[in-house]
Order: structure tokens, then C-alpha cells, then sequence
């Protein structure tokens, strides 16, 4: 919910980077901490997926469906994988209004 509003509140800092009335700070960190998150996320993803493919076989000696195969493994993934570009909309966020 957030992301709106830090688009919002970079518009014009990016606008004035962009018409040389400002550094080119505020453009360089919003595109290396997109790199970053989608690395992070990426990263995050894969370590859910593993984690899910290490609990395969005990859950079936266990009687449970698998995560793999009722789609909580991916859920767990694509949670796992959004956070860390969460808390850096938050942390723009916090840094931009303030």
C-alpha cells in the first residue's frame, strides 16, 4: 500500500535530477535498491523452495499432503519473496516523508 506514495514522493526529486536542478542521487538509489530487492527476493524464493523440498518426504511419512503439491510451497515463496522489497518500500517511505 505504501508503494504508491513513495512513487509520489520520489516524482518530483526525480523530475528536478532529470531537469539538472538536482544530483543524480535519489535516480541511482531507486534503480540499485530495486536491483537489490528483486535479488534479495529472488534469493529468498528459492531458499523457501528448498526448505519445502527438504520437508517433501517427511510429510509423506507423516500422512500429510505435500507443500509441494497442495501449492503451499509456492505461497510460502512468493510470501518469502516479497519482503525484502517490502521493507525497502517502508524504509523509502520513512526516509522520503520524513
Amino acid at each position: 500500500m505504501l508503494a504508491p506514495a513513495v512513487v509520489m514522493l520520489r516524482l518530483p526529486v526525480m523530475a528536478a535530477e532529470a531537469g539538472g536542478l538536482a544530483r543524480r542521487g535519489e535516480s541511482m538509489r531507486a534503480i540499485s535498491e530495486k536491483v537489490a530487492a528483486v535479488t534479495e527476493g529472488v534469493a529468498a524464493a528459492q531458499l523457501s523452495l528448498v526448505d519445502s523440498f527438504s520437508r517433501f518426504w517427511p510429510e509423506i511419512m507423516t500422512g500429510k499432503t505435500p507443500s509441494l503439491l497442495n501449492g503451499v510451497a509456492l505461497e510460502r515463496s512468493v510470501h518469502a519473496a516479497l519482503k525484502p522489497a517490502s521493507r525497502r518500500v517502508k524504509a523509502n517511505f520513512k526516509r522520503l516523508a520524513g
